[in-house]
């Protein structure tokens, strides 16, 4: 498959660079594979649409305020992004216009210059490891000194935004709780407690996984053949309880709907002969057409890049051709696209 299939044009306008104002009140492409209909709703909805016995399967990671701004012996800012921390204290980042720093360079936080890391060294492509001079925690410093890692087509002010607040809790689901994403799972930025409450009163049932959203979520596919892409990697938890819940919904006959390609993601990166147990892993599945489903039964998610590997997903799931009428409808009726977005169920 050519990637050039994944192409499409989006007028910028259609980029989203806030949410809407209430998280269930962004708007919701409603797709039917039985009859290919389209209908468009809203996500507060979803209650609604939904059967009584369906079980929502969640990614419940956190976003961690991943961004950073170092500042120089010279005074100069260096533009940073938390990836992850191997080891107390040391961190792997991804560092911009650092120039001609030797390594135990010490820098200093721009948001809190008592927090000092020093340079160990260069890892090449941009990528670094850095020492905390005083080691604590990255997410506890983090929370003082970063800004939510927001994908580049939304635009911020370089240093501070007077949006920064906002973003911190509308780019972060409600229900996240294990922390080490510098992505949000971004299908689940609409759910809210008013809708959580209608799914409960409908009986619908919904479990959580938690997969670490990682750097080459958002990363477009550069080779011009989809089989050539070499897939990132990222960390998954499967809890008994999500387990359990899984197994019993596939056992019934009940539908496994994904909340996002992140959870998508966890359900088809497990055997298909055999129950889905408990367990810590990686997945670097790349799912894109022809593929053939295992425990996914219909998905909610956003509208995504062009050329990525998650509208490859989404072709995946509806079909090539479907995926290419499904996104004209969504850009003709002029829904917001990308993180900020709105959404879609496929089922």
């Amino acid at each position: 498959m050519q990637t050039s299939d994944l192409d499409f044009d989006l007028p910028p306008e259609r980029i989203a660079q806030t949410p809407s104002a209430t998280r269930s009140a962004s708007r919701l492409l409603h797709y039917r594979r039985a009859d290919r209909s389209i209908t468009h709703r809203q996500f507060n909805d979803l209650a609604s649409i939904l059967r009584p016995d369906d079980l929502l399967v969640f990614n419940n990671a956190r976003v961690l305020p991943a961004r950073f701004t170092l500042i120089k012996p010279t005074g100069g800012r260096v533009d940073g992004l938390f990836v992850s921390e191997p080891q107390p204290g040391r961190w792997s980042v991804l560092l911009k216009s650092l120039g001609p720093v030797k390594p135990g360079t010490e820098l200093r936080f721009d948001a809190d210059e008592n927090v000092i890391v020093r340079l160990v060294a260069s890892k090449g492509e941009g990528n670094f490891e850095l020492e905390l001079l005083d080691p604590q925690p990255a997410e506890t410093v983090l929370e003082r000194v970063g800004r939510m890692p927001l994908p580049p087509y939304i635009k911020r002010d370089r240093q501070r935004d007077e949006r920064d607040d906002f973003d911190r809790q509308r780019y972060q689901t409600v229900y996240a709780q294990a922390g080490g994403s510098v992505a949000a799972p971004t299908a689940g930025l609409h759910f809210d407690d008013a809708l959580f409450a209608a799914l409960n009163r409908r009986g619908i049932q919904r479990t959580s996984v938690t997969l670490h959203v990682g750097l080459g979520t958002f990363k477009p596919v550069s080779v011009d053949s989809l089989e050539a892409h070499a897939m990132h990697v990222e960390r998954y938890t499967i809890p008994p309880a999500a387990a359990d819940a899984i197994n019993a919904a596939k056992w019934q006959g009940r539908r496994v709907i994904a909340v996002g390609t992140t959870a998508a993601r966890v359900l088809e990166s497990q055997p298909s002969d055999q129950p889905i147990v408990s367990c810590d892993g990686e997945t670097g599945i790349f799912i894109y057409p022809p593929y053939r489903w295992k425990f996914v039964d219909a998905l909610i998610t956003n509208f995504h890049l062009p050329r990525s590997t998650l509208i490859a997903l989404v072709a995946a799931f509806v079909g090539l051709e479907e995926q290419r009428r499904i996104y004209a409808e969504a850009i003709a009726q002029k829904y917001n696209f990308f993180s900020y977005g709105d959404s879609s169920f496929l089922e």
